[in-house]
């Protein structure tokens, strides 16, 4: 017997998410669209709601889209180690890359074992060879590696 009350509740409860996922966006602006009065909005208040240009094509296109776009890039390592002080070593170097090369974007990582600290999002190997050059003062042990880059990465 709870058994069968158990899927029944379950078939239910998928029912109503199914339904809850087909929500289209043209069901969205209806009910944007509609009228809405409240006693505590001041006499002739107006709120209008319209879509500006292509901005639903826009979101659609968003949405459909499964995964971001990935290059193949270089960063600059400024530090990598595994050691018992790994953690607060990777913030200190993080700290000082901060302060003398502001603007340049700045990762760090762990990767079971190791912390790793890079710093920018280069195209080309040359690239990535100028800014370790520019940083080998403050960083001598700083190498360039290949990395995989988002779009959003190359906006920063």
């Amino acid at each position: 017997m709870n058994k069968q009350l158990f899927f029944l509740t379950m078939l239910v409860l998928l029912g109503a998410l199914s339904s809850a996922d087909a929500q289209s966006l043209n069901d969205f602006k209806e009910h944007l669209g509609r009228e809405i009065v409240s006693e505590k909005a001041p006499e002739g208040a107006r709120i209008t709601i319209r879509e500006e240009g292509d901005a639903a094509q826009v979101v659609a296109a968003s949405a459909a889209a499964t995964a971001p776009l990935r290059l193949r890039g270089y960063r600059v390592c400024i530090f990598f180690d595994n050691g018992q002080n790994a953690r607060t070593e990777a913030m200190e170097a993080r700290k000082l890359f901060a302060e003398h090369f502001a603007g340049v974007p700045l990762y760090m990582v762990y990767e079971n074992p190791y912390f790793r600290v890079t710093v920018g999002n280069c195209l080309t190997i040359e690239e990535a060879i100028i800014l370790k050059g520019k940083v080998a003062g403050h960083f001598p042990k700083a190498f360039p590696k290949s990395e995989e880059l988002t779009l959003n990465d190359l906006l920063k």
